[in-house]
């Protein structure tokens, strides 16, 4: 089987009402696929996190290396990318890039062995990931903690069995919203809080002793992903764990993190970090050093896929005990008109319990309609 070629489809869709994080306000969603084929008419889907137009550049350079290789051979195309590009290309929209290429091929050799993905990556452990839900962004409302209390009722009142609250919007503003949100879905309901790097270590540890009280799952990204000194100032200083690692790349910036121990939690994002091939060691290295690893997903249904076919093989975070505590995914819940547009069945929940796919590949059909009714002008 030989590639015969490659394609990226840049997808945009406006939304509703703004959105904020702490990185800003945001009124549209973008997606970035990518769109490989072969001379035995198998097609693999893949997904860039990132930038689309600059993933999008990052796919048509690529390409041309790509045509004529064979496609299921997965760990010697990545290695042959990442040498190629080595001296410019170790972190960012390069390795985005070569995220979404790997796991198109990986799609592809499922199908050609008639397999899911998550038997090629070793056997799946589990056929349901617990997940949880991220949302409670900001809005421009009149009174925004009632508005976030509200959503967050909404989220347990699904099922799920615990939320994630965007914080980074200043101290005081956030302690108030996490003890609201904390009030409004119960004690027995897991809280997370993201911070989405928004704050040095002085402001984050001041905001930690502050919520330590509500009793919160992990602080995420509470400062700079390049200021490693931070996260362990941090790490050291509260009782949250602290969990980060979507703005991080490939086992090498991984180990980076993890010998320096300022992470109880790693989120690689299966579109960024290097795809399923390079998320599979970090997650393995993750292991090795008593990490536990929950991905990063923010995009469309085959981010979603990915990401429950590498969830499936990982082993429990704890084994001994009596309940192992399995590693869970983050599904986002905030509008997204190209989310599940993309697929032919929707990736969903029950009680904030989401199958597993068990078709050949990722398990997903791509509706081009959809391709064409959201690619961007």
């Amino acid at each position: 089987m030989k590639i015969t070629g490659v394609r990226t489809h840049i997808l945009q869709a406006a939304l509703s009402e703004p959105l904020a994080s702490a990185r800003g306000w945001y009124d549209t969603r973008t997606a970035m696929l990518v769109e490989i084929e072969t001379d035995q008419d198998i097609i693999g889907w893949g997904e860039c996190y990132g930038p689309a137009g600059m993933t999008a550049a990052v796919i048509e350079s690529v390409a041309p290396w790509l045509i004529g290789e064979d496609p299921l051979r997965t760990e010697y195309l990545w290695q042959m990318i990442y040498a190629r590009l080595r001296d410019h290309g170790q972190k960012g929209v390069v390795i985005e890039g070569v995220s979404g290429i790997d796991i198109a091929l990986w799609d592809i050799k499922g199908k050609h062995f008639g397999v899911p993905v998550h038997q090629l990556l070793g056997g799946a452990q589990r056929t349901h990931i617990v997940a949880y839900a991220t949302g409670l962004h900001r809005r421009q409302v009149e009174d925004p903690t009632r508005d976030l209390a509200e959503e967050a009722a909404r989220y347990v009142d699904e099922g799920f069995s615990a939320v994630k609250l965007k914080v980074g919007f200043g101290v005081e503003e956030d302690a108030l919203a996490t003890r609201v949100v904390r009030e409004a879905i119960g004690p027995t309901v897991s809280l997370m809080v993201d911070a989405n790097h928004a704050f040095d270590s002085v402001a984050a540890i001041r905001l930690g002793r502050m919520i330590e009280k509500h009793d919160i799952e992990w602080f995420e990204e509470p400062v700079p992903p390049e200021d490693l000194a931070g996260y362990r100032a941090v790490k050291a200083a509260i009782s949250i764990p602290i969990a980060g690692g979507e703005c991080e790349f490939t086992r090498f910036g991984f180990r980076n993190l993890l010998v320096s121990h300022a992470l109880d939690v790693a989120q690689p994002d299966i579109c960024a970090a290097g795809g399923l091939s390079e998320c599979k060691k970090i997650a393995d290295m993750a292991e090795a050093f008593g990490v536990r690893y929950n991905p990063h997903v923010w995009g469309t249904a085959i981010a979603i896929a990915a990401s429950l076919h590498l969830l499936a093989v990982l082993p429990p975070h704890t084994r001994s005990s009596p309940i192992p505590l399995a590693p869970l995914l983050e599904f986002d819940r905030t509008e997204n008109p190209l989310r599940q547009a993309i697929v032919t069945e929707p990736i969903e929940h029950a009680r904030g319990i989401v199958p597993v796919p068990n078709a050949p590949g990722l398990g997903i059909e791509i509706d081009r309609k959809a391709l064409v009714r959201f690619a961007r002008q």
